[in-house]
């Protein structure tokens, strides 16, 4: 799934210009982007719509008021939007009680050699900061997290650059400091709009042309990062 690596860790001799690590959470630090895709598509088909694959990735980490957007643009103004959210949580959350919250492979390893390195780890979800607490608690991995940040706290959500401008701003980092972790497309494009250097781990789809040039690596796992910023 994923086509490349690069690494963009310091020559050596040189000191890493990495201060921060900002990472999206569903799909990327946790396996649970294949429950949101099995919410929305059964949100849809309980409101009456059909749903289609195309349509439940095109709302990967997109923020509210673009996935009311475009819930209008694919159903009409027969569609209610704030239903079909809400019901979509409603299915996500039953999934994540019945199943619990896992992360995604590496993410462990990774999360503790940043910690020891001293370098700053946030969180920048298009979801709720009540949600992104409970499921870094219930994954275990609250306590490596620096601050968690969430689309409710700015104006845009992804794929905006806002949610990783006001990450940055909260950690005291310039974008060019940090590097964003992120698995879809959405997330992609609004940390490399905020200035931030973007490692993809894809989840359920890769890079494809329009992304690739936005990527400064694509990785199968999250322990492969490491290698990535010059760790062994």
């Amino acid at each position: 799934m994923c086509g490349f690596e690069k690494s963009i860790g310091p020559a050596r001799g040189e000191k890493s210009t990495v201060r921060a690590v900002i990472f999206d959470l569903d799909g990327t630090l946790t396996d649970t982007e294949k429950y949101f895709q099995r919410a929305w598509a059964e949100a849809m088909a309980r409101s009456g719509f059909e749903p289609d694959r195309e349509k439940t990735l095109a709302l990967r980490s997109l923020g509210k008021p673009f996935v009311y957007e475009q819930l209008k643009e694919w159903f009409g103004d027969s569609c209610r939007p704030d239903e079909i959210m809400e019901l979509s949580h409603s299915i996500f959350n039953s999934i994540v009680k019945e199943r619990g919250v896992e992360l995604r492979p590496g993410a462990k390893e990774l999360l503790e050699w940043l910690k020891a390195q001293g370098v700053v780890i946030a969180l920048a979800t298009a979801g709720t900061t009540e949600r992104a607490e409970k499921q870094l608690a219930a994954a275990g991995v609250r306590g490596y997290f620096d601050k968690v940040i969430s689309s409710n706290m700015v104006a845009h959500g992804k794929p905006a650059p806002d949610t990783y401008l006001h990450a940055c701003g909260v950690l005291g980092v310039r974008p060019e400091e940090a590097i964003a972790v992120e698995d879809s497309p959405n997330g992609v494009k609004s940390a490399h709009a905020a200035g931030c250097r973007v490692i993809m781990v894809p989840d359920q789809t890769g890079p494809d042309e329009e992304i690739e040039p936005m990527l400064y690596a694509c990785v199968r796992s999250l322990d492969l990062i490491k290698r990535v910023l010059g760790g062994e």
